[in-house]
Order: structure tokens, then C-alpha cells, then sequence
């Protein structure tokens, strides 16, 4: 296919969802010209278009290549990806009408167009997701996910250099800054032309709504203030994340924790992470119910989980954010020394905190508190209630709102890893690293291994390492003095 009739295309696409009329196609085809370097277009016929916006864009790429408007590094494609597919998205304002006109009748169908739109241009990855390993194990807490994260592109020489020369600009202020809607990038900053925000009002606040480019689960959304400001867990946290599953019941939302080590990735922007997916922490059951003293509508247990979690049920937000606050006042200045569990230290640092996760679930709106204990010790430097040193050969990183529901994050450098263990547990010439050996010879004299079962095997492994991980992240032990000293907590509240 020529160029000239790729660009037509292109436009066509463009035109279709719903940013442009017919009468923009010269003007928006002489745009794609300019920017890929081409000097005319040849007459071609609009058609049914029947290949994607992606690999439509991967040909005007090629040509701007070729043309020399961009070199082979990566941040350059990047950027002018952003640039084209910006022209197939239409302008913030008129996708927040047509989300506010199809969540008129339906919130789902709201976010159909949303996700789909964000899907069409690009912003999300779709291409990159697929690369992710994925695969369940069941474990005693139910069946947990595994995913070694294979989404963004490795950095090369050419690409790191790249962003060593780029001028250091403090604009947008972070990832999540409402700034990025449409920005251009730079060669250390991505590409965000293409990148939409729905409104929202949160009990009087600006508020937007996204969806994650490289996401770890279905519609994978990030919900963010329009203030740039440190993330802090609070009464008004609670307020919010259960007014998020009012304006969209189908989605889970949750936050990650406000503190180091504990917390997630961007501490420095309020922000919150949902989606349409059921995690296994979601079905995990209640297996002790109480009674919490002056909530009486309010249904609470302690979930089986690795992890210490407290599920909240009641069919009134106000009265499950009164019970959200008072068990995070409680938790916030509670300690139990016998367990390293310690709430200040004497410098007066604040180390508890809480993971709260919303849903909504057989008309009832549900709150599901993870405890959270910042503290580090001299045994464990990384964190006393973080992966300990003998899983962190596969995770040694924070574990945040996702892995505490139950998925796994974990780095690439696994995906060969892990098939060099499967030769080493076959007897076949390997490469495996030695921080992998023990643990692949205590998987060996668990069983019988065979070309037919290693993967299997090896998978198995890998999802009981990760429950111990979480057993680890986990304040109150599965053991019966971490269960006892539970308890002594559930009696204080």
C-alpha cells in the first residue's frame, strides 16, 4: 500500500472517531504529511479501512524514518506516535461530553468508550500487555496471579544517552499531574499527546480519571487529584475511594499506602488505582466475624488472608467511613512489642498506616483495611514487614496496593530466569543465577521432575513463594501468636 493511501486511512479513522468531519480531511492529511516529511499526496480513494490505527501508525513511522524525520531511538517513535495518534483522539473536551452522554444511560457504556478509545489511540499499550507473563497458582488463601511485567520496552545505549543530554525541566511535576493531557514529551519524559482525562467531582475537589498505559489488570484506571500533593490516608480517603464506587459501581478502588516502604511507587501525587477486575483478596472469606463497638449496622471481620485485613460491610458510607477512621486512629498509635510491632518510634516518625481498598458487592458497599507497619530492624534493614531476604530472589520490591490484593508484579529479568531454573531442574546445561539455587533445590526434592511438568512445577514454586511474601508484608502472623496478637487488637476497637 502507498503512503499516500496509508495517510488517507489513517484520517479516515481519525474522522470516525468522532473528533473531526469530513471537511477536516485535507486539513488533517496535510498534518500527517508535515510530520512524517512527505511532500504531496497522491489521489487515492477513501475506503473501508480495515487494518488498525497501530500498524497504520507503524508505517507512517517507518516513512518518517525514512525520511529522517526521527532516527531509530526509541523516545523519538514514541513521540511522534503520541503526536499522530493525537489526531485520531478527540480534544479533552468533547471526550468528556460523550462520556457524560453514554454515562447518561449507563455508567458501563461510559467506560466502554473510554477504555476503548484510550485502547484505539495507543495511550494503553495493548500491544506491550501482551508480552506479560501471566498464570495463576493456587495456594492456601485461594488461587493468587502471577505476572512478570515484560510491558516497557528495554532502554538501549543510543536511548539512555539520549536522556542524559536532555535538558532536566520541571514540567509536568510528576507522571500523574493533570499537565500531561496532551503533552508532547521529551526524550526523558513520555509521550502524552494522546492521553485523555474524564472530570470528576469528589465531594466538592477536581478529581480525574485515566487509564494506566501499561496495565497489570482489566481496565486498569488511576484516579488522581488535580492538586499536586503528597498522598496521606485519611478519613476524606475513605470518603472518596467509597464515592468512586458509587459513580462506578462495576470498579474496585483502592489506594496505595502513605508511607515509605509500604506505599507505592508515587508517594508525591494523591492518587488512586481501580478497574474492572475481582482480585483474590476480594473473594477470600471472612473467617472471624466481630462485633465493632459503636457500629452496629456495620458487619466486620478478619479476612483469611496473608496479609492482616479487616472487611467492612454496611449499606451507608457515612457510617463505613466513621468505622474506616476509627480503626485507622486505633491502628495509627497501637503497638505490640512482643511482635516488632510499633506504632512511633522516639524520634516521633509514625510508621502505621492502612491499605484501603472499596468495592461494592451484593448491594452493600465494602471496605476491605490492610495493616501497614513501615518499621526496619537490624535483622530485616529492608523493612521488618516487607519480603524477607530469602524471596527476594523473585520479589524484592514494595509491596503495594496491587500485590497486597493478590497479583504479583514482578520484574523481568525473571521470564529467562526462571527457564534457566526449569534446565537446572532438569539436569540440562544452565545459566542459573546463584541466588536462585537453593530454592531451586529445595523445589527439587519436593518432586518428580519432567519435560512434561517443569513449567508447571516451577510456576507452582514461584506462587508459593509470592503467599509467603504476603505472609511476610503480613503485621499479625499466620501463626497462633500473630493470630493471638490480632485479637488483642480487634478487643481495642
Amino acid at each position: 500500500m502507498s503512503i499516500s493511501q496509508t495517510v488517507r486511512d489513517f484520517i479516515t479513522l481519525a474522522i470516525q472517531l468522532g473528533g473531526w468531519m469530513e471537511m477536516d480531511r485535507l486539513y488533517l492529511e496535510n498534518r500527517v504529511l508535515a510530520m512524517i516529511g512527505e511532500e504531496r499526496l497522491a489521489k487515492n480513494e477513501v475506503r473501508a479501512v480495515t487494518e488498525s490505527a497501530v500498524e497504520l501508525v507503524e508505517q507512517l513511522l517507518q516513512q518518517a524514518q525514512k525520511n529522517q524525520v526521527i532516527t531509530d531511538i526509541l523516545a523519538e517513535k514514541e513521540l511522534l506516535e503520541a503526536q499522530l495518534m493525537d489526531l485520531l483522539t478527540p480534544p479533552p473536551s468533547v471526550v468528556n461530553a460523550y462520556f457524560a452522554q453514554y454515562y447518561s444511560k449507563d455508567p458501563i457504556q461510559a467506560t466502554d468508550y473510554f477504555f476503548q478509545l484510550c485502547k484505539d489511540n495507543d495511550y494503553i499499550k495493548t500491544r506491550e500487555i501482551a508480552r506479560n507473563v501471566f498464570f495463576p497458582v493456587e495456594t492456601a488463601y485461594g488461587q493468587l496471579e502471577i505476572t512478570i511485567n515484560l510491558s516497557k520496552p528495554e532502554k538501549d545505549p543510543k536511548q539512555i544517552a539520549a536522556e542524559r543530554e536532555a535538558v532536566q525541566v520541571d514540567y509536568p511535576k510528576c507522571l500523574l499531574c493533570m499537565e500531561n493531557e496532551g503533552y508532547k514529551g521529551r526524550m526523558n519524559y513520555p509521550a502524552r499527546s494522546n492521553h485523555r482525562i474524564i472530570r470528576m467531582n469528589l465531594d466538592g475537589e477536581s478529581w480525574g480519571f485515566q487509564y494506566s498505559p501499561y496495565a497489570y489488570y482489566n481496565e486498569h484506571c488511576i484516579i488522581l487529584s488535580e492538586e499536586h500533593r503528597p498522598m496521606k490516608i485519611t478519613k476524606a480517603t475513605f470518603q472518596r475511594l467509597l464515592k468512586i464506587t458509587e459513580v462506578l459501581p462495576h470498579y474496585f478502588v483502592g489506594s496505595n499506602a502513605d508511607l515509605p516502604i509500604v506505599g507505592g511507587s508515587i508517594l508525591s501525587h494523591d492518587h488512586y488505582q481501580g478497574g474492572r477486575h475481582t482480585f483474590p483478596m476480594a473473594v477470600a472469606e471472612i473467617e472471624h466475624s466481630f462485633t465493632l463497638q459503636g457500629f452496629p449496622d456495620i458487619t466486620a471481620g478478619i479476612v483469611k488472608w496473608p496479609m492482616s485485613v479487616i472487611r467492612l460491610q454496611g449499606k451507608k458510607q457515612n457510617e463505613l467511613v466513621a468505622a474506616a477512621d476509627h480503626i485507622l486512629k486505633k491502628w495509627q498509635t497501637y503497638s505490640d512489642e512482643a511482635l516488632q510491632i510499633i506504632a512511633q518510634t522516639p524520634d516521633g516518625t509514625a510508621h502505621h498506616t492502612i491499605t484501603p481498598i472499596a468495592r461494592r458487592k451484593d448491594g452493600l458497599f465494602e471496605l476491605d483495611l490492610v495493616l501497614r507497619d513501615n518499621n526496619v530492624s537490624a535483622e530485616f534493614p529492608d523493612g521488618i514487614f516487607h519480603p524477607h531476604p530469602d524471596v527476594q530472589h523473585i520479589k524484592k520490591e514494595n509491596i503495594g496496593l496491587i500485590e497486597v490484593m493478590g497479583l504479583a508484579i514482578l520484574p523481568p529479568r525473571l521470564a529467562s530466569e526462571l527457564n534457566e531454573v526449569e534446565q537446572y531442574l532438569l539436569g540440562n546445561e544452565n545459566t542459573i543465577a546463584d541466588y536462585h539455587v537453593k530454592w531451586a533445590e529445595q523445589v527439587k526434592q519436593d518432586q518428580q521432575i519432567t519435560d512434561e511438568n517443569v513449567t508447571q512445577v516451577v510456576q507452582k514454586a514461584v506462587g508459593t513463594v509470592f503467599a509467603r511474601v504476603l505472609e511476610d508484608a503480613g503485621v499479625f502472623k499466620r501463626d497462633e501468636q500473630g493470630q493471638a496478637g490480632f485479637m488483642r487488637f480487634i478487643h481495642t476497637l
